[in-house]
């Protein structure tokens, strides 16, 4: 019996979901045992020209994780989805664009040029990167950026979201069995559409530290803090944790071992801009109805776009706001 196809890409992404994947331990051999690995190119030899070759919807299951950036992500993104018969947005970057989605906040012509020819950057020659450059072996073409960064569902239909960066290695095996019972006829996939390998509700939810509905009088970071009530609310701490915003699914392990959440595994259900719904959240723990008491709490917050949109900003309502340095907004 032929085997249903695999396939996995990486495009602008750490390489965290990468190593999720392996990080399933033996439940990766179930992948070759029960699929045929036909395109997965950090883990074996594969070229564009083989997946061109395949029949539209030939591969069963595509795993495609990292933001779309350039313009070979969104060429592969396209093509992939026209060879896959179930895509899935796998990781935050996918669903939502993660860090390289940072990058929206600034235009790209000074994103290129702080990563080279700023002083951090050791560029005598001034070389930056250009669409096509001819060398003596022909013209070689380096892809170009977009003007922002894009989610996968901006750019293709998309069959499932599983966030989290990374997703965590016993969701990643739980939806692998899900796959696998489903080749076998013994389960169905889920509606088009859900979220997959992620909880229903909040990481606050899921989390064991109690909330007494205190008031806070400023907000700090953890390692400034002397001592931590281990029982206690992150947040009612004056710590911004970003629980009552975020996902379930993690087993709320950062505010467990004492650190806030950050928001990997993207917005709850039903939140439609995590920014918004996170701020509302700090909002009703601040002790006072002063604005300028409340401008000074919030000034503990040393980062307020990672703090809101971290992993975000890209799948947000805002997805993106260029402020360059003339000041003059661009769209």
């Amino acid at each position: 019996m032929t085997k249903p196809k695999f396939a996995m890409y990486w495009a602008s992404s750490c390489g965290g979901c990468e190593i999720a994947v392996l990080n399933t331990n033996e439940k990766i051999l179930d992948v070759d045992a029960n699929f045929d690995v036909a395109f997965w190119p950090v883990a074996m030899d594969a070229k564009y020209k083989d997946v061109e070759a395949m029949e539209d919807g030939s591969i069963l299951l595509t795993l495609f994780n990292g933001g779309i950036c350039n313009d070979e992500n969104e060429e592969i993104a396209k093509l992939l989805r026209r060879k896959s018969a179930i895509l899935v947005a796998f990781g935050s970057c996918a669903t939502e664009g993660c860090i390289p989605g940072m990058a929206n906040f600034t235009p790209t012509q000074e994103v290129i040029e702080t990563a080279f020819q700023t002083i951090s950057t050791e560029n005598p020659n001034n070389i930056v990167p250009q669409s096509s450059y001819e060398m003596p072996e022909g013209n070689i073409h380096i892809p170009t950026l977009n003007s922002h960064v894009k989610t996968l569902e901006d750019v293709v239909d998309v069959d499932y979201y599983m966030p989290g960066c990374p997703p965590e290695s016993h969701q990643i095996a739980a939806v692998l069995d899900l796959v696998i019972a489903v080749v076998n006829g013994e389960a169905e996939l889920p509606p088009k559409g859900a979220v997959i390998g992620a909880g229903d509700s909040t990481v606050c939810d899921e989390c064991t530290r109690q909330r007494d509905v205190k008031k806070v009088s400023e907000f700090t970071r953890a390692h400034l803090v002397g001592a931590l009530d281990p029982e206690l609310c992150l947040l009612e701490q004056g710590i911004p944790c970003n629980g009552p915003a975020t996902r379930s699914g993690c087993n709320s392990r950062c505010p467990e071992a004492g650190a806030q959440c950050i928001g990997c595994y993207g917005p709850a259900p039903g939140v439609v801009d995590y920014g918004a719904r996170l701020i509302s959240s700090f909002a009703s723990v601040i002790d006072s109805n002063d604005p300028d008491e409340i401008e000074r709490i919030l000034d503990g917050i040393p980062d307020p776009a990672g703090q809101f949109y971290r992993f975000s900003l890209a799948g947000s309502l805002l997805k993106h706001s260029r402020v360059p340095k003339n000041g003059k907004v661009l769209a």
